[in-house]
């Protein structure tokens, strides 16, 4: 009896060594330095996450990858939402994540009264920066959707997501955004929203960002009202707050590419959200990596 306990032990142990080991290898990670000879020869690192399969899928012109344009938050470096584009890389997405601020690039200032307080030079730098990433990655990975990408950002990446659907609106198939705090969400209903909110007493969206309930059903926004704090929806973030996050976006994206219905997505909110701190259960496994040091976003 003990023997076939300890038989079935080290069965279990070897296959969760063989789940993590195939998590690590099925999805490609690979940072690119373009530069962009518009603005100075700017250089723009893009960092790409991709499922090995179907990449090699594209490559052979067997399918198009849907894509996902990440956008980190202020002083954050494009690498530290691994959690993320793992989600959409298991998914079958091209994940490309652009470097958007330089350790050369002037610091920004807060202006109180001026556009998104100040900060729209930043924001349209960014939707630069996203054109020309897209504009690049298109010679190396052709079979791509470039025509329709899911745009996801947190904190001033989240100002920069939700400013490209504005201006851009024909470009874009869903949003997700992570606390910005600064650009109004859009309420036309021309694509699903998704948002996570934090309950950080030194991070608050300016008023008029997060439309009330009335709007968010009438034009298809989701928006989540989590325990976290701001700096938690990265990386270096608490297990409990990405294992959440990884579950309601897989449960959002679910939906979303299932139906074309702009009412928000019908899904109930995971409990760790918005009580208790212990993890819900991993859709898709953490990044392989060892995090980077924490360093807290600026806004």
């Amino acid at each position: 009896m003990k023997r076939g306990i300890l038989v079935l032990l080290s069965l279990s142990v070897l296959v969760a060594v063989a789940y993590f080991t195939a998590s690590k290898w099925a999805i490609r990670h690979e940072t690119i330095a373009f530069h962009d000879p518009v603005r100075d020869n700017r250089l723009v690192a893009v960092s790409i996450a991709v499922r090995r399969d179907k990449e090699m899928q594209a490559n052979a012109g067997l399918i198009k990858l849907p894509v996902v344009i990440l956008n980190h938050g202020n002083t954050v470096k494009n690498t530290e939402y691994s959690f993320l584009s793992n989600v959409f890389a298991w998914r079958g997405y091209l994940a490309i994540s652009p470097q958007h601020d330089l350790p050369t690039d002037p610091p920004m200032v807060t202006k109180i009264g001026e556009p998104y307080v100040g900060r729209l030079p930043q924001i349209q730098r960014g939707v630069a920066n996203i054109h020309f990433a897209v504009h690049e990655m298109k010679k190396l990975q052709p079979n791509a959707d470039y025509d329709k990408v899911t745009m996801v950002g947190h904190s001033m990446g989240g100002d920069i997501s939700m400013y490209f659907a504005k201006q851009y609106p024909d470009e874009i198939k869903k949003v997700v955004t992570l606390d910005n705090l600064r650009v109004p969400f859009l309420t036309d209903g021309k694509f699903k929203i998704l948002s996570f909110r934090s309950q950080d007493t030194h991070f608050k969206a300016d008023p008029g960002v997060v439309p009330d309930d009335e709007q968010c059903e009438q034009a298809g926004i989701t928006v989540v009202n989590t325990g976290f704090q701001h700096n938690d929806m990265r990386d270096t973030g608490p297990d409990a707050a990405k294992s959440s996050i990884q579950s309601m976006l897989d449960r959002f994206l679910d939906e979303s590419d299932k139906s074309g219905a702009l009412k928000p997505v019908p899904t109930k909110i995971p409990d760790v959200l918005t009580s208790s701190p212990g993890p819900v259960p991993l859709s898709v496994p953490l990044a392989s990596n060892p995090a980077p040091k924490n360093k807290p976003v600026t806004n």
